[in-house]
């Protein structure tokens, strides 16, 4: 199973900070959260993990890459060392695609095609600005429960106020059991009055492969972008797709009040 990660936005949110330091570079700990994310993804059982990044983002691939330097500078300094050795052994299995545009999350997401061409496996979607604090990754449970439906498309899923939704892609469908439910509709942020429920795609997906062929017809759809939202809507009217309410809270990292309260989550 391979993984992808969109870290490609400009965190407007965060400026200025995000002119020099990208968001998904932002501390955790030690750790920046996109480390967090490659190792939640290698947690779920992805044997290589795709960054979408951006030319004004060089930090990332350099964060990602072996530097001799370093290893010398951290020689005799046992903590330091096991961390270096740690990144050094997750970063073998990272690697980069370039989003020159910023046309939205699917068009984000459609760079990594190419890596990817012929792959039958499902592709796990872990987007860069979100942490999920839970005991069980929550990628972990998507890939769980993908597995127990034959390999099927799982879109992650929580609870918002009814009052919110406008902020939030939409999804409809009919309940399987407790937090599993097969999907009929999804809706990039719609009104509160068109809202077909209160659950949203909350940052986490396991997506058959031929999501691909969906984003590269896509239309562009809300504000002026190729939403992932509408290919995944194109998908369920040919294909099962299923959403799970996964346990845990998710944190949307992308803005300083988001970033706070990760903090606090994972001290």
């Amino acid at each position: 199973m391979k993984a992808i990660i969109p870290a490609a936005g400009i965190g407007s949110r965060f400026y200025p900070v995000a002119k020099s330091v990208p968001k998904e570079m932002l501390p955790i700990g030690n750790k920046p959260a996109i480390q967090l994310i490659v190792e939640e993804a290698l947690a779920a059982g992805a044997d290589e993990v795709i960054i979408v990044t951006s030319p004004e983002k060089p930090a990332i691939k350099h964060y990602f890459t072996s530097d001799p330097t370093w290893r010398s500078r951290v020689e005799g300094k046992k903590e330091a060392e096991e961390a270096l050795e740690e990144l050094e052994r997750i970063s073998k299995n990272v690697r980069f695609v370039v989003q020159h545009e910023q046309r939205g999350l699917g068009h984000a997401v459609l760079q990594a095609a190419e890596e990817l061409k012929g792959e039958k496996s499902p592709v796990l979607i872990l987007l860069g600005d979100a942490l999920v604090k839970s005991d069980v990754p929550c990628s972990c449970e998507l890939v769980s429960i993908s597995r127990e439906l034959g390999g099927a498309s799982v879109v992650g899923l929580e609870c918002v106020p009814v009052e919110k939704v406008s902020q939030y892609g939409i999804v409809g469908g009919a309940f399987m059991r407790d937090n599993l439910l097969k999907l009929n509709q999804l809706i990039e942020k719609p009104s509160r009055e068109t809202s077909p429920s209160n659950l949203a795609v909350a940052g986490r997906y396991v997506l058959d492969s031929c999501v691909f062929t969906y984003l590269s017809s896509c239309k562009v759809g809300y504000a002026g972008e190729i939403q992932l939202t509408d290919a995944i809507q194109q998908m369920l009217n040919d294909v099962p797709v299923y959403g799970f309410r996964y346990a845990g809270t998710r944190f949307d990292i992308g803005n300083p009040k988001g970033y706070c309260e990760a903090l606090a989550a994972f001290r």
